[in-house]
């Protein structure tokens, strides 16, 4: 289960007095009552409001029809049928979800949630109880429609539109601008040092070393090869379990295949490996953002388990940044959040075209890794449908580093679980991953510009 938000908490649920810090309601002094009536126990909110989690615990199980999706007027409405509450609840929400209530309708519990703005219910499931959680879960994904647009620090302007004329003139006209550094203040930990972007990307052709190049000439062989730098990000991690498989945690497993992987690529002596985190802990999303612009990574790459509430479900999933992803990083930018890069011009309108490219020509270099990455470990695992999809998760935002997020299987699967925690298999997994980066960096990626 990709649970890709970095702060959880509690709140006080119906008349009861808060237990904890923001995130979390609880739903205090519910009867069980019958064996075959649930009772809410908790909601948990996640996300933030270009995605949103709901959890609501139950003590058994119990489905729910849903009224309204929240595309049209912005209200997510459940119609559980086997629910029992008392009086009328309700409460603040996070993220997407301004408020929510849930009350007696018909003789049923209905759940509803007030939204910020425009959104859409993406998926629900209802998970059964696993190891170290004794109760139900029914799960609701929403995701934001329409997304905000970029907007200057200070300033309520929206980006404007960049025209393809407009970026070739100003290209022609300003060589010198895109000469210059794009400098980086990544915030990193104090024993990481602060680097520096060494060029915008071009809009052109990714030219790495080719075994054909080194051989051209005795000075080419001589010559030191630069080793790429890749990013391995383990997804989860610490107090963070992330999804609950039959017989093991997200977290693990991930941690798992990440040393896997950078013991396959550091066989290869062409790369220098970075990882967001080699042990237990928990690491903030935006640092692992941070983690990557920091090293000046040629490629990132989050590594996670799916999950869902048919346990026949299995696959493997890529996803990349979104539209609505990259309008959320450019808010980042100009509005002082944590993706700091300072652009070489003192024009807003310039420095939101030379962002624009950065991006563009990021985005179309990890689709490109997408799409080989897909390529070669298709024949290792099965996939998903539709196997390479987009998302706004944070740990894609950074706009000058190709990203992906791997979904290896899905947990919840027992072929997939088993597979993930068995060595030889994950191992035979992670190696066609390397041979995917590898793939990716031996022939030139076609950038186009549209």
């Amino acid at each position: 289960m990709r649970r890709l938000w970095s702060s959880r908490g509690k709140l006080a649920f119906g008349r009861l007095a808060a237990v904890a810090a923001l995130g979390c309601l609880v739903f205090a002094g519910a009867s069980r009552g019958a064996e075959s009536t649930a009772s809410p126990l908790k909601l948990r909110f996640g996300g933030d409001s270009a995605a949103t989690r709901v959890v609501l615990e139950l003590s058994e199980a119990a489905t729910a029809d849903l009224v309204s999706d929240g595309a049209a007027d912005g209200h997510v409405v459940l119609d559980f049928s086997r629910l029992s509450v008392g009086d009328s609840l309700d409460g603040r929400g996070k993220g997407l979800v301004k408020a929510w209530t849930i009350d007696k309708v018909r003789g049923h519990a209905r759940l509803s949630l007030d939204l910020n703005g425009r959104g859409k219910v993406r998926r629900r499931f209802l998970l059964p109880p696993s190891d170290g959680v004794a109760v139900y879960r029914y799960v609701l994904d929403i995701e934001g429609q329409g997304g905000a647009k970029v907007i200057a620090a200070g300033s309520a302007a929206s980006k404007p539109a960049v025209s393809p004329n407009l970026v070739r003139n100003y290209l022609a006209q300003n060589q010198d601008a895109l000469s210059q550094p794009v400098a980086v203040d990544p915030e990193s930990p104090t024993d990481a040092p602060v680097l520096e972007k060494a060029s915008l990307p071009d809009v052109g052709s990714i030219k790495p070393a080719r075994k054909s190049d080194r051989r051209s000439t005795q000075a080419a062989v001589s010559a030191p090869i630069a080793k790429k730098i890749v990013v391995i990000d383990a997804g989860h991690g610490g107090h963070d379990p992330g999804a609950l498989g039959g017989r093991s945690h997200e977290k693990d497993v991930t941690l798992a295949a990440a040393k896997a992987l950078r013991a396959r690529l550091e066989r290869t002596g062409r790369f220098k490996v970075v990882m967001t985190r080699d042990s237990d802990v928990y690491i903030p999303l935006e640092q692992r953002v941070k983690i990557a612009r920091g090293s000046n990574a040629d490629l990132f790459i989050s590594l996670h388990a799916d999950s869902g509430g048919d346990p026949k479900v299995r696959g493997a999933t890529v996803y990349t940044l979104s539209d609505h992803g990259v309008d959320r990083a450019s808010k980042n930018v100009f509005s002082g959040g944590f993706i700091n890069v300072k652009l070489p011009s003192k024009d807003l309108s310039v420095k939101q075209i030379l962002l624009d490219l950065t991006q563009r020509t990021t985005r179309n270099r990890s689709d490109a890794f997408a799409e080989t990455l897909l390529e070669k470990i298709s024949a290792k695992t099965p996939l998903l449908r539709r196997s390479h999809r987009d998302a706004g998760y944070m740990v894609l935002l950074a706009p000058d580093v190709p990203a992906v997020l791997l979904e290896m299987g899905f947990i919840t699967n027992p072929e997939d679980e088993a597979n993930l925690n068995d060595r030889e298999r994950r191992e035979v997994l992670m190696d066609s991953v390397g041979d995917a980066i590898e793939a990716y960096f031996d022939r030139p990626a076609q950038v186009a510009e549209q």
